[in-house]
């Protein structure tokens, strides 16, 4: 999925520093024109920019919706997609055509870089969610790749079902020490978990006590177990926290404002991307880049009191 915004900020993540368990509340973004389909994104948030190598997360749905979404780059990063309910296809510049559906796994990793589109049938109901990975500074340059994964590795205690997306037994691809899984809750349920892992929570469905509809509940690392209580489904990501610094640009991964630039004019003029054949219609064009250059921000942003 692409970052639509004409007007992206830019963001640089640095392992300055930790904070308590807090609530991440997301904000509305349109993926296009006026009759758009909506997300909400909940990281990068204001506060805090990753949870272990986890830098975006937009969810949307349920509800009927039409994701077009016009072929676009990334470098630097890794691409995970999930659905609870829908259908989207994906294509891309390595010449995957692959349609990912509820409890699969599309993957794609941008590496030195790649371009690609996604798009779902009109009307139809969507509910799901797209993550992206960092990729770390050895590992950043690989190159471009798709895996589609239509089984996944499942783990059962008492109380829940985890589907494991990325990380533990699951066979994605993954560069960092992370995790990533969906957990059915019925009742109560105690999660084990590495304590020198950060973690993020989102209620998909359903009702949980722990977790509100809507915003995204980060916990700091130390812990060896997560609670949750009631009935429905959760998205857990967690990982090691991330230690290099990460300039991010619309759907670009970088480390300066020149690196961003150059990706940006390879995109709008060069054939560095690859292309995306069998969308109709146009690439979708970069935003201006902001008058002032690219700034580092901290992993966590730093409080500055209300004067």
């Amino acid at each position: 999925m692409s970052n639509l915004e004409r007007d992206p900020h830019e963001i640089v993540c640095t392992a300055d520093g930790e904070a308590e368990t807090e609530l991440l509340t997301g904000r509305a973004v349109p993926l296009g024109g006026p009759r758009a389909m909506s997300v909400t994104r909940t990281l990068p948030h204001i506060r805090r920019r990753m949870i272990g190598a986890w830098c975006f997360v937009d969810s949307y749905g349920p509800e009927p919706a039409t994701m077009r979404v016009p072929p676009h780059p990334h470098t630097g990063l890794q691409t995970v997609s999930w659905l609870v309910e829908g259908e989207v296809l994906h294509r891309d510049s390595v010449g995957s055509l692959q349609a990912v559906r509820p409890g699969q796994l599309n993957l794609m990793t941008a590496g030195r870089g790649i371009s690609h589109s996604e798009e779902s049938a009109e009307g139809g109901t969507l509910h799901g969610v797209q993550l992206w990975v960092a990729l770390p500074e050895r590992h950043r340059g690989v190159e471009p790749a798709f895996e589609h994964h239509a089984e996944l590795p499942v783990l059962e205690g008492p109380g829940y079902r985890a589907a494991v997306l990325m990380g533990g037994p699951s066979p994605a691809t993954a560069y960092t020490p992370l995790i990533g899984m969906q957990v059915s809750v019925d009742g109560r349920a105690e999660l084990p978990v590495s304590p020198g892992f950060e973690h993020g929570l989102l209620l998909l469905d359903g009702e949980v006590t722990q977790l509100p509809a809507g915003p995204l509940l980060y916990l700091p690392p130390g812990r060896g177990r997560i609670v949750l209580e009631g009935r429905g489904r959760v998205l857990l990501i967690g990982g090691e926290p991330f230690a290099e610094e990460i300039v991010m640009w619309w759907n670009f991964l970088g480390r300066t404002h020149d690196e961003i630039a150059a990706f940006r004019k390879e995109w709008m003029e060069g054939p560095g991307f690859g292309t995306v054949t069998g969308f109709d219609g146009d690439p979708l064009p970069a935003p201006e880049l902001p008058g002032t250059r690219l700034r580092p921000w901290g992993r966590v942003r730093p409080y500055q009191a209300p004067r």
